[in-house]
């Protein structure tokens, strides 16, 4: 049930779902006093979204610091990979793996891996039923990509039911207490979803320590704002946005 009441809520609070709400109010309403306040706010918040400057601050804010491998004094059991946009499946005829918005995540697993940082790597995420049908869902072809990297086929787990981040820590805390129980484990997300993915796996029972890949806001800082509104900027706003109200209502419900 949450699963469902999740994604409508997610629609209903994104940035471009309240604004065409406001937008369609502005068009039915006869009250031209109330039209132009909410015309006014529309305006208002969709320079303050699409402002490169205030969203940059506020990814440098949220995302978590960046950590390079030479910090990385322990050896860890297992690297915990979470999917989603690790893979851009275009067709089930594709014999190839091409990188996804998130695709950082792979790489950065391959360099700690290769770097003796983890021993093993658990990819944990359900994919397209008709892709893991033919074994081609994204776990898999992630897997592909870093078996032809040179990672041993054996040396990668998968945990291919989790449709949330939540189930991403339950069904992983299974697999992690049965194989490497008493392990070292290490988280490797997105720095954006870090806060909410180690908040799951710590109530899962699993204690992790972050490896933040897929920066969006920590590698640049800039001095003077711009004014210009940009489409990007709007772009990064709502992946935040998504991030921080899914953060909130996963405390909210005790999930991290």
């Amino acid at each position: 049930m949450f699963y469902f009441l999740s994604k409508a809520i997610d629609f209903i609070v994104m940035p471009f779902s309240i604004v065409f709400f406001m937008l369609a109010y502005a068009f039915f309403t006869k009250n031209n006093q109330r039209r132009r306040l909410v015309l006014g706010l529309v305006i208002v918040s969709l320079y303050l979204m699409s402002n490169s400057y205030l969203v940059m601050k506020a990814l440098n804010a949220w995302e978590s610091r960046f950590v390079n491998i030479s910090e990385v004094k322990k050896t860890y059991d297992v690297g915990i990979l979470l999917s989603g946009g690790l893979i851009l499946s275009s067709t089930p005829r594709q014999d190839h793996a091409a990188m996804g918005d998130n695709g950082d995540r792979v790489l950065q697993t391959y360099l700690l891996y290769k770097s003796g940082k983890i021993k093993k790597v658990l990819i944990t995420g359900k994919s397209n039923e008709d892709f893991m049908a033919i074994r081609k869902g994204e776990t898999r072809l992630a897997a592909s990509l870093l078996v032809d990297w040179g990672i041993p086929a054996e040396d990668i787990v998968f945990e291919e039911q989790a449709r949330n981040t939540r189930e991403n820590a339950l069904f992983s805390a299974r697999i992690l207490k049965k194989m490497f129980p008493s392990g070292k484990y290490m988280l490797i997300t997105s720095a954006f979803h870090m806060r909410r993915s180690a908040g799951c796996f710590e109530k899962a029972g699993i204690k992790t320590d972050p490896f933040p890949a897929d920066f969006h806001g920590g590698y640049n800082e800039m001095v003077l704002p711009k004014l210009i509104p940009d489409p990007d900027a709007f772009e990064y706003f709502c992946s935040l946005w998504h991030e921080v109200v899914g953060f909130i209502a996963y405390k909210a419900m005790g999930y991290c």
